[in-house]
């Protein structure tokens, strides 16, 4: 069964940037979609950005593109979440999931798209 351990989160000031890395421990490769994901203290989850398996197509939530990179090494099973400029309501807890199977060149969106999710990690941006 492959595990996802996040690493990275923290806290930051107003307009500072900070990266996120996921690692999957066991076997993936590139017909799996992964994706970040996010929840704030009171609300639901909601999508942050995902990649397809090839890394040759990404998506992104519209709260945070232009100011935030996904990227993965399929080499070392990992993906990462890079990102710039970060507001106070970027505060949450931040997940990785991954998606089986059937996204070597699509992103998946949907939390039910998703069958393997890390324990998350937190974000404070303070303002």
């Amino acid at each position: 069964q492959v595990q996802l351990v996040e690493s990275g989160g923290g806290l930051v000031q107003a307009g500072s940037s900070l990266g996120l890395s996921c690692t999957a421990s066991g076997r993936t490769d590139s017909n799996d979609g992964m994706g970040w994901f996010r929840q704030a203290p009171g609300k639901g989850r909601e999508f942050v950005a995902g990649i397809s398996g090839n890394a040759g197509v990404t998506a992104y939530a519209d709260s945070v593109k232009g100011r935030t990179t996904i990227s993965r090494d399929n080499g070392k099973n990992t993906v990462f979440l890079q990102m710039n400029g970060l507001k106070p309501e970027d505060t949450a807890v931040y997940y990785c999931a991954l998606a089986r199977s059937y996204f070597r060149y699509t992103v998946p969106r949907l939390q039910v798209q998703y069958d393997i999710w890390g324990q998350g990690t937190q974000v404070t941006v303070s303002s």
